[in-house]
């Protein structure tokens, strides 16, 4: 649940070591958390969603302060760091658990997110598959996923593709970087 005077998403664009690593940086996000949502179990394992058959997306929560960084912009930057036509994969990671997809926990959130969507849809030709549903079902992802780039910045992936990801935000949305934001 939100806090007064704080926003929430939910989005899912392929790995959450990705989307974690980039939403970190964005000025006014209070807290990124690594997750899964909007599947049949509870809580589930990384391995039982990787097996693909829990219906579960990996996703970033994110906190936000609305003063500083917009919903909008947020979904701005979540369109630019991963492919939203792209059904069920983000490169080379394939599954129903890389969906793009946005989560939301409140009917304004859905109303906003549904208009960027239609705005996204046209300009890529009818082509976006993010899908749009309400928030069910979260759990946080086990504690090795948390600030997987950051601590892990050498590491094949991250090297290879997280760190692109990074720099495509950066170079893009430099006016939405934090003031302390490193560049891991």
């Amino acid at each position: 649940m939100s806090h007064v005077g704080t926003g929430r998403i939910t989005l899912g664009g392929g790995c959450f070591w990705c989307t974690e690593a980039v939403f970190a940086r964005v000025r006014g996000v209070q807290a990124v958390e690594p997750g899964y949502c909007n599947g049949e179990l509870p809580d589930p394992s990384y391995e039982q969603v990787c097996t693909g058959r829990t219906g579960h997306a990996e996703v970033v929560r994110i906190d936000y302060d609305p003063t500083q960084v917009s919903l909008r912009q947020l979904l701005e930057v979540f369109f630019c760091i991963h492919d939203p036509t792209s059904l069920n994969r983000q490169g080379a990671d394939v599954g129903t658990q890389y969906r793009s997809g946005i989560y939301y926990e409140h009917p304004d959130d859905e109303s906003l997110a549904r208009s960027f969507l239609a705005e996204a849809d046209a300009a890529l030709g009818g082509r976006v598959v993010t899908e749009l549903q309400p928030l069910r079902l979260y759990s946080s992802a086990e504690p090795y996923h948390h600030q997987y780039f950051a601590r892990n910045p050498d590491q094949g992936y991250c090297v290879f593709v997280v760190a692109g990801k990074v720099d495509k935000f950066m170079k893009t949305f430099g006016h939405l970087l934090r003031d302390d934001a490193g560049t891991d």
